[in-house]
């Protein structure tokens, strides 16, 4: 395929396949009927009134659509590329018929990066890890528009990425959040910087192996231009960039949360720190900004504001817009978001730590702590989160799915930590776990909401779940 802007006139004659007709696969063929595609077929295996709406419209601009069961199960002949949905693994049929004939297959990200107006193509600083992207995205963002620039959060989280690239209003810079789901069917971006947070277990199940996820993770430095952004306690994430294939003087980043070394930001006393974009950086550093203006100033906090730092100031971003971003900055909910004190006792959500890898961050940052956990494991262990936080554990209120796991885990490893298993499931369940962890704790404990687990077997989602937290909190101080 040589097709590379939206104004190349292969677009009209490329036949075009879309898998998925969710939210993604429907901003995906929109934007092909916008680029001009006249041969565009939509596939997707549900069939409800909501998708043949959209299908409706679809159609009437030339695009075939074909609804319902067995509709994904064989690749057209006339195809010239795929682009899939995010989440559909690549062992799905349509996809594993696609590899077998060298048919090319994009993920959204790609597409957009080839729908790139060439004229008015704003630099991408990409943002991809396990834990933390979507606060470091939101913190870049800050730190961008604090410096006067129009920049806005895309991707994975914010607006969807080719919303933002079709806009006929260009942008100065776009922050994008990329899940590994994302970045596996990414071929040819080639960001101005990127960063990769943090390398845990995760989605295992669709990608094969933790090697093949770390590898989908890497995929953001391919290409890239003027900054890898490692994490200095990762060793992983260092080296995804020593294997990346970058442009000739793109500079490998890091960050820490110690004392930097040459070419890192890190910290200092109580300061954040930049050695890396400083002309004397072999002997001195630049003040950025205060860990008090990080909100809150828990470690994994300041380490992505630390991370969103180095690509700001890799785009030539000053120190005072950084330090002005992370004080305007207040997390999304959900998020280490502190819910009430009650009779002495701070109450924490921080739902959104969906695996271990989160939860042990979020974990680490307070002391002594109750701790709310449990849900669907996803297949993932607890040994070492409990190794690493059993000093600070009062007690442990379990819940949900997949509780004996991590019941198994203290079991092992923090056997004299008093624990309560809560077996209701329904609607009132979160307000018996708050009960029993009120009756855990004492004055200048945190009890903590960090599941290590996804939500679905007792909630819609993780924010429902940190509703119902917080909620049962509330109830507390009547």
């Amino acid at each position: 395929m040589t097709l590379e802007t939206r104004t190349d006139d292969g677009w009209a004659s490329t036949r075009f396949v879309v898998l998925g007709f969710g939210t993604a696969g429907y901003a995906c063929a929109d934007s092909l009927v916008q680029a001009g595609a006249e041969h565009l077929v939509v596939l997707d295996d549900r069939d409800t009134e909501a998708l043949r709406e959209k299908a409706q419209i679809l159609e009437t601009l030339g695009a075939t659509i074909t609804l319902g069961p067995g509709s994904t199960a064989e690749l057209p002949k006339e195809v010239d590329v795929v682009v899939t949905s995010p989440g559909v693994p690549p062992h799905a049929p349509l996809l594993a018929q696609a590899a077998e004939r060298d048919v090319p297959i994009w993920s959204e990200i790609e597409l957009a990066w080839r729908l790139r107006d060439p004229a008015n193509a704003a630099p991408w600083l990409c943002i991809t890890g396990t834990n933390g992207k979507t606060t470091t995205v939101q913190m870049l963002t800050a730190m961008l528009q604090a410096a006067g620039l129009r920049a806005v959060a895309a991707g994975n989280v914010g607006l969807p990425l080719l919303e933002v690239v079709m806009d006929p209003e260009p942008y100065d810079v776009i922050a994008v959040e990329l899940s590994s789901y994302q970045l596996h069917f990414t071929h040819s971006m080639s960001a101005h910087s990127a960063a990769v947070l943090n390398i845990a277990p995760d989605h295992v199940d669709w990608h094969g192996s933790l090697e093949a996820y770390a590898k989908d993770k890497g995929r953001i430095f391919e290409n890239c231009q003027v900054a890898c952004v490692y994490n200095v306690a990762d060793p992983a994430t260092e080296q995804l960039v020593l294997d990346a294939d970058v442009i000739e003087g793109c500079r490998a980043i890091g960050f820490t949360l110690g004392t930097p070394g040459l070419s890192m930001m890190g910290i200092v006393d109580d300061l954040l720190v930049d050695r890396a974009f400083v002309e004397a950086r072999e002997t001195s550093a630049l003040e950025l900004a205060m860990i008090s203006d990080v909100t809150p100033a828990a470690p994994h906090n300041i380490a992505d504001a630390l991370a969103a730092a180095a690509l700001a100031r890799a785009f030539g971003v000053p120190a005072t817009a950084v330090r002005d971003g992370l004080r305007g900055f207040r997390p999304d909910k959900h998020r280490i978001a502190h819910v009430a004190e009650v009779a002495g006792v701070n109450y924490v959500d921080d739902s959104k730590a969906t695996n271990p890898h989160a939860a042990q961050a979020s974990l680490l940052a307070y002391d002594p702590v109750v701790w709310i956990a449990g849900g669907q494991a996803k297949g993932a262990t607890f040994d070492e989160l409990v190794i690493a936080a059993r000093e600070r554990l009062r007690a442990v209120v379990l819940i949900g799915q997949d509780k004996q796991v991590i019941a198994e885990a203290l079991e092992r490893h923090a056997p004299d930590v008093p624990r309560i298993v809560v077996e209701a499931t329904d609607t009132g369940a979160m307000q018996i776990v708050v009960g029993e962890a009120a009756k855990l704790a004492q004055v200048g404990d945190t009890v903590l909401l960090a599941p290590g687990c996804a939500s679905w077997d007792m909630f819609a989602n993780y924010g429902a779940r940190g509703d119902a937290f917080t909620e049962a909190v509330h109830a507390l101080d009547i």
